[in-house]
């Protein structure tokens, strides 16, 4: 017996590939605070980018609620919008996961590469989204 497979339809591709860049994220995060030292630093207030302040863990919360909002927002936004803000938030943040690789321990570089390749896949889905006859 031959399998038949549905065609997917691309803003259902795009929405599971933002879903699997948020538990990859989610995933780095926990296994971070394991690190030696880690809590140390988060209870002195520290943040790998200086003092823990207001501001920001806001830049930080905004940074994490955009791919999370893109797992909705790209099923539901006009179809123009949701190509472009895939293609342009796709892009962004694979160059956002790849700076914060340097010097990171082997677990987070994996999980970069895998985050990467799926924000990567968001924007190449989008640039390729077919286009009616």
């Amino acid at each position: 017996m031959k399998l038949s497979d549905a065609q997917i339809p691309v803003r259902i591709k795009l929405s599971a590939l933002w879903a699997a860049t948020m538990f990859c994220y989610v995933y780095g995060d926990i296994f971070g605070l394991f690190r030696p030292g880690k809590l140390t630093d988060m209870i002195a207030g520290q943040t790998p980018i200086g003092p823990t302040t207001q501001n920001v863990l806001l830049v930080f919360a905004v940074v994490m609620a955009v791919p999370g909002a893109m797992v909705f927002l790209s099923l539901v936004l006009p179809l123009q919008l949701a190509r472009a803000a895939n293609i342009i938030l796709g892009v962004l943040y694979s160059a956002i996961i790849v700076m914060t690789m340097r010097g990171a321990w082997g677990f987070y570089i994996f999980l970069g590469c895998v985050e990467t390749a799926l924000t990567l896949g968001a924007a190449w889905y989008a640039w390729t989204w077919p286009r009616q006859a």
